[in-house]
């Protein structure tokens, strides 16, 4: 409906114009909304007032113009000027009524478009680095960037869904040197473990399949390995060089092949835990895009040469640095240090080269909040580099904060204590998951309520929108045991029948649907969503217990289950697009 307004505005306005009224070089297009107070109509667009200067008239003047041009609609009831211009639309009821069958007919299809037609879209999300399990934090990113890519490719987009695999760099190093540090204690050998190691129970999991596969011949004495190791932390040292120090005796001591190999054990054990968890959260890639691969492959040097030749670059202290400051970062980067190694920064750098050599259009980055001073950097060397910087879109999330019985519950990855997808998931669901991540926009923070979400109450919202699909079926179950056909007649037969305030109110909220899932979309503001369904699922239940559907009088039931039928697959298509069930019964 918000569209058909639009092109009613549009032919007025070029209607003006072909009467010479407004100059078709400064002509703007409107704004058309819908308005908040039903006491100002349906619709409201501010066409006469950004076009004042096209018109060289007062804002009402000119709105009394496009008003006495517009084409004749039977849907509209009437059309009213207000305040400084504003020009404010009535629709009729049977412009509500249309609705119903256009849902039935349509059914999945009822809210998709195709506004993104022809684009390529890529959306870069969770890409936790592989040195241990996803925890919630990591879910609230997977849920929310997912949800982002289904409602982009619902308007027509075409999206592809990338998880970059940090399968490179210190971290996996210190995981890795975790790992064999566990693997010596199962041996036998008597150890401190490092403050700075990874110390969750996975990495113990890991250290025992190596041991179960290798007996000891990855086993050296506890003196040989801490020889001449700086003191650690609790010792009254430093934390980083000695974990730095044992990484790189665990190479020495094993070799390359042997490293290697705990190195890919501790890797792809992570790893197809991740794309196990991602999977049963309901989340899929289209690629996942190795962080190695950007090395062996060139990029990163080819990254560093086109800055060097575009004198961006400098050395100094022996490193090699990014003259990030020229285009707005607090401070320069290192891409190589002094040690001829790349820094991850550099490999970032190549990896967003490549995302737009490929050919995306929009480049959709979800990180964690954290990462917050790590977007100026990024935006700096794709414009160092000649590229549009303003085709990345970087969206931060905020951390999931979760409670259980009031209490907030204590997180900390590298200790190893904190609560796992997994674990929230058997806990609560994967529904009641998915839907509580994406209830508030990604840069607010969240409060998990744990109790809340297992809660079968209306003050649940998931359960409170299932419950309001589950219900139309129940309606459905209750007329066919009396025999009632649940065949709607075809087309607006016995519309004109559904004239009650909550029926009206119901058929405002379905023709809704498709600017929510646009706007959600195009604004990757997927609680826009949650928030409808949440509305819809409340007009449908204030509906339910006014009213009866199953009425003796045949035209009213068709037409009463005509409107349920409409609701029922607008309740569906919203929560597919968040990755929840509909169920049929609850």
């Amino acid at each position: 409906m918000k569209s058909q307004i639009a092109s009613l505005i549009s032919s007025a306005l070029d209607n003006l114009v072909a009467q010479n009224i407004l100059d078709p070089e400064k002509r703007k297009t409107p704004v058309v909304e819908r308005t908040r107070d039903a006491s100002h109509g349906d619709f409201a667009t501010n066409a006469a007032m950004v076009n004042v200067k096209a018109a060289g008239m007062k804002p009402r003047d000119l709105a009394q113009r496009i008003v006495d041009a517009l084409p004749d609609n039977p849907q509209i009831a009437k059309v009213e000027i207000a305040g400084p211009g504003f020009i404010n639309f009535y629709l009729t009821p049977d412009a509500y009524h249309a609705v119903v069958p256009r849902i039935i007919r349509e059914s999945h299809d009822y809210g998709r478009s195709d506004l993104g037609r022809g684009k390529k879209v890529q959306v870069e999300f969770v890409s936790a680095n592989p040195t241990g399990p996803l925890h919630v934090g990591h879910g609230r990113g997977a849920a929310y960037g997912a949800v982002v890519a289904d409602l982009l490719a619902a308007v027509g987009f075409e999206v592809h869904r990338e998880y970059y695999v940090n399968d490179a760099g210190r971290q996996m190093n210190i995981l890795a040197t975790s790992v064999w540090l566990r693997y010596l204690e199962l041996a036998g050998e008597e150890l401190t473990f490092p403050a700075n190691g990874y110390k969750g129970d996975y990495v113990w999991d890991i250290a025992a399949s190596l041991h179960r596969e290798h007996a000891d011949d990855y086993r050296f004495d506890t003196e040989e390995v801490f020889r001449d190791i700086p003191p650690d932390e609790p010792a009254g040292g430093d934390k980083e060089s000695h974990i730095d120090a044992l990484i790189e005796r665990c190479k020495h001591l094993l070799g390359d092949i042997r490293y290697r190999y705990v190195f890919e054990l501790a890797l792809n054990t992570i790893l197809d835990d991740i794309r196990d968890d991602l999977e049963k959260f309901g989340v899929s890639y289209e690629e996942w895009f190795s962080e190695r691969s950007l090395v062996e492959s060139g990029a990163v040097n080819k990254a560093i040469e086109r800055l060097r030749q575009a004198g961006h670059l400098y050395e100094e202290k022996g490193a090699l640095w990014f003259r990030s400051t020229d285009f707005g970062d607090e401070k320069d980067r290192v891409v190589v240090r002094d040690n001829g190694q790349t820094t991850y920064f550099a490999s970032d750098i190549a990896y967003h080269m490549d995302k737009l050599e490929r050919g995306f259009e929009r480049v959709i980055d979800v990180w964690g909040a954290d990462h917050h001073g790590y977007v100026p950097r990024v935006k700096a060397a794709l414009t160092a580099l000649g590229d549009d910087a303003d085709k990345l879109d970087v969206l931060l999330v905020q951390f999931a904060i979760l409670y259980r019985n009031g209490e907030k519950l204590a997180m900390s990855t590298r200790s190893g204590e904190f609560v796992t997808l997994r674990q929230l998931r058997k806990e609560v669901g994967r529904d009641a998951a998915r839907f509580f991540y994406v209830m508030r926009k990604c840069e607010q923070h969240l409060d998990f309520d744990l109790d809340l979400a297992k809660s079968q109450s209306s003050d649940n919202p998931v359960y409170y929108v299932q419950y309001a699909h589950a219900r139309i079926f129940a309606v459905l179950r209750q007329a066919s045991e009396k025999h009632f056909s649940i065949e709607p007649t075809a087309g607006d037969t016995n519309l004109e029948l559904l004239g009650e305030d909550h029926e009206l109110a119901l058929m405002k909220s379905l023709s809704r649907y498709p600017e929510v899932v646009e706007a959600a979309a195009l604004n990757e503001e997927p609680h826009q969503l949650t928030h409808y369904l949440r509305d819809l699922a409340n007009d449908f239940h204030t509906y339910y217990n006014a009213h009866q559907f199953l009425v003796d009088n045949e035209a009213l039931r068709d037409a009463r289950i005509k409107l349920i039928l409409a609701t029922r697959e607008v309740l569906r298509n919203g929560l597919n697009l968040i990755g929840v069930s509909a169920p049929e019964t609850m």
